[in-house]
């Protein structure tokens, strides 16, 4: 087939900068588009923090102290570029030190919208001026959602973009990045303006997700499960009409799994390596987390473990009950990993105080103790209230570590509940959204982890499941090339 011309817009790319997937998922799917013979590039503001770590930081000749105006207020910026490392593939870096020398890369300040404006706009443009327009803009969750409308409208009659199509992935539709619809004329869409929804303007707000979903060419999301959700469930968070209207123009892929940074036979993180034909080496993991985290449970009992952001829609609430009244009926250790609301942190910390030795809870994050746990425990929960795709329980069917997850987004489309009469199946899977299937299900893998022949069953079922990124990224080339010959319903 022929190759296309890809440009990924982005509010953040591992290893650049990242607070959660989106960084990952783009970050992945760069290389693996570069390897299937793609022309791609991507573009990211250059944040603070990213220009002082970032080495080999370029100045792109003559995108240099660029103009642009937004209402009564001119910014000035300039384009950076480096290598995506270990590859030749060009990563761009508006430079905006008035928009993004700040202490953090998302912000509450009254010009957040401005902020992503200006980058989106930015990146369109230098595509035009460095002679790059693309065959496609990815464009990923609000920060970058307008830029379907913009090629519509502003940028129609700009040649060097008269086929340019769109793409919009949404990673989690419960950000919306809504700003005041007095900020209209930030987006300087003159009579295009009318474009915009009437009922959000109505109601005193401009949505950009809305916005990206309506015009965008082709609209992901990052699990086929969390596609229908959104579209038929209050998970849409306001947007399902919107979806609905889009019709099979809204596609769900799972995201993949970078296993030359998550697999347990080459993984730098640990000191012992292991596979499914061998799992001494997760014993010894098991053995040196159990050290670290100064937990006195015996290397023959079961270790459930979390790393997670803690938020309401990791279903924390849930464990407030179910989980000291599963460390009261049976014995195994429990590790959280994590940091985030204060309820849910004193909850956990007031846990391992009621429960010396066999709970630990390590407030914030450490990469190298998550890639421990993941190698180290015998079983890893989510109990999510909603899920788009989530990583962790992928991780953890590579590294031998049972999922314990509700079914959900792509918690469903990972794990498939275990039937011991049968032998098929990766994990336990439990329904409701409530304490007692909580229970139930922790209960149940506990009860699987005392027949040793069925454990090491569902561990080599585990272990052989594939999530690698090439062949999710096959996706996306399909929904590429849809996009180019113009198969959408918009």
């Amino acid at each position: 087939m022929n190759s296309l011309k890809l440009c990924l817009l982005s509010s953040e790319i591992m290893p650049f900068a990242k607070t959660g997937g989106l960084a990952d998922v783009v970050g992945a799917l760069l290389p693996e588009l570069a390897r299937a013979g793609h022309d791609v590039c991507a573009f990211m503001p250059l944040y603070a923090a990213v220009r002082s770590k970032t080495p080999g930081l370029m100045p792109v000749s003559g995108l240099q102290d660029l103009g642009m105006q937004i209402a009564d207020t001119k910014y000035v910026f300039a384009l950076w570029t480096a290598f995506f490392p270990g590859t030749k593939i060009p990563v761009y870096f508006v430079d905006c030190p008035a928009l993004f020398d700040r202490a953090a890369y998302y912000t509450v300040d009254p010009d957040e919208h401005r902020r992503f404006l200006v980058f989106t706009r930015a990146a369109i443009e230098s595509t035009v001026r460095m002679g790059l327009a693309p065959d496609v803009f990815h464009c990923n969750d609000w920060h970058t959602a307008f830029a379907p409308l913009f090629l519509k409208t502003i940028y129609a009659e700009w040649p060097e973009l008269a086929h340019t199509r769109s793409i919009l992935t949404v990673h989690n539709i419960g950000y919306q990045g809504i700003m005041p619809a007095a900020a209209v004329g930030d987006l300087a869409l003159g009579s295009f303006a009318a474009r915009l929804d009437a009922g959000d303007r109505g109601a005193g707000i401009i949505n950009p997700l809305k916005t990206g979903i309506k015009f965008a060419d082709v609209v992901t999301t990052v699990s086929p499960t969390y596609a229908r959700e959104i579209c038929d469930t209050p998970l849409g968070m306001g947007m399902q009409q919107t979806l609905r209207e889009r019709g099979n123009a809204v596609v769900g892929i799972l995201n993949g799994v970078e296993y030359n940074e998550w697999d347990p036979q080459r993984d730098t993180h640990l000191r012992s390596h292991f596979s499914a034909a061998d799992l001494r080496g997760k014993v010894e993991n098991k053995r040196q987390l159990l050290g670290s985290t100064g937990l006195s449970v015996g290397a023959h009992q079961p270790l459930i473990s979390m790393v997670t952001r803690l938020v309401e829609q990791k279903g924390i609430d849930l464990l407030f009950e179910a989980m000291p009244a599963l460390l009261e009926q049976r014995e195994f250790g429990f590790i959280v990993l994590g940091s985030g609301d204060e309820r849910y942190e004193a909850f956990f910390r007031e846990l391992a105080r009621r429960h010396p030795g066999r709970v630990c809870f390590h407030a914030g994050y450490d990469e190298s103790l998550a890639h421990l746990i993941e190698a180290g425990s015998d079983m890893f929960l989510m109990p999510s209230r909603y899920e788009p795709c989530g990583l962790n329980q992928m991780y953890s069917l590579r590294y031998g570590t049972i999922p314990i997850v509700r079914r959900t987004g792509g918690l469903a489309d990972s794990v498939e509940h275990f039937d011991p009469a049968t032998g098929v199946g990766t994990g336990c899977v439990f329904n409701d959204y409530d304490v007692p299937a909580v229970r139930w299900a922790v209960g149940t893998a506990l009860g699987w982890f005392e027949d040793r022949n069925l454990w090491s069953r569902l561990i080599q079922n585990a272990m052989a499941e594939d999530f690698s990124w090439d062949r999710q990224a096959r996706k996306y080339d399909e929904v590429y090339r849809r996009a180019v010959a113009g198969a959408s319903n918009a």
